[in-house]
């Protein structure tokens, strides 16, 4: 059988989330293929195929646009959460 992953992570070290980096990666039979990174705000290929992928999704300026606004709708809107929720119980 094959093993297909796509992993989505937020990723941060400020508490003002200054820092935030959204990355969406594709892998394929634990080999890391493409990534969207949304800081370089274009998906980049690790593996022969992924540089195609790559290559192929980075024409989607759409997708592009919608994935570089997960930072804002999903990571800080989620970290911000979060984080309140373990500072009011320390």
């Amino acid at each position: 059988g094959y093993y297909l992953d796509i992993m989505n992570e937020c990723i941060y070290s400020t508490s003002d989330y200054s820092d935030m980096v959204f990355l969406q990666t594709y892998s394929f039979n634990k080999d890391v293929d493409v990534q969207f990174n949304s800081t370089v705000g274009k998906f980049v290929g690790f593996t022969e195929f992924g540089v195609k992928q790559a290559e192929y999704l980075n024409k989607d300026q759409t997708r592009l646009l919608q994935l570089k606004a997960e930072v804002d709708r999903l990571c800080r809107h989620n970290a911000q959460i979060f984080d309140s929720a373990v500072r009011d119980k320390a």
